[in-house]
């Protein structure tokens, strides 16, 4: 099994859904958010893995849809195909990062 992709203009629109049920995961770092971030999104820097992966089942659940950000696309997708080797059953990497979405979607949203 493996996650699939979605783009910048789909995660807007499930932004902007109040009654989604996705679970929306950056995994950028502290410096990064302080530059650019979304609505909805919870922190799990990769460099702190080591703190958050114990407890990523109480923090995130598996059965629900997993969107995961980052600035261009790569370390979400490392961080995609982590949660589906530990059970993650619908998981998204955001083609483009958050980058794109400044791009093609929120030109407010600050580029770095």
């Amino acid at each position: 099994m493996s996650f699939t992709e979605i783009t910048v203009t789909e995660l807007a629109a499930k932004i902007a859904d109040p009654d989604t049920s996705c679970q929306f995961v950056d995994v950028r770092e502290p410096h990064e958010l302080e530059i650019a971030t979304l609505p909805r999104f919870i922190n799990l820097p990769l460099s702190e893995y080591a703190d958050w992966s114990p407890e990523i089942y109480t923090r995130l659940d598996k059965d629900i849809e997993t969107l995961v950000l980052c600035h261009h696309g790569m370390r979400s997708a490392q961080m995609s195909q982590w949660l589906v080797e530990r059970g993650f059953t619908h998981v998204s990497n955001i083609i483009g990062g958050i980058d794109a979405y400044s791009h093609h979607v929120d030109p407010q949203i600050a580029r770095y």
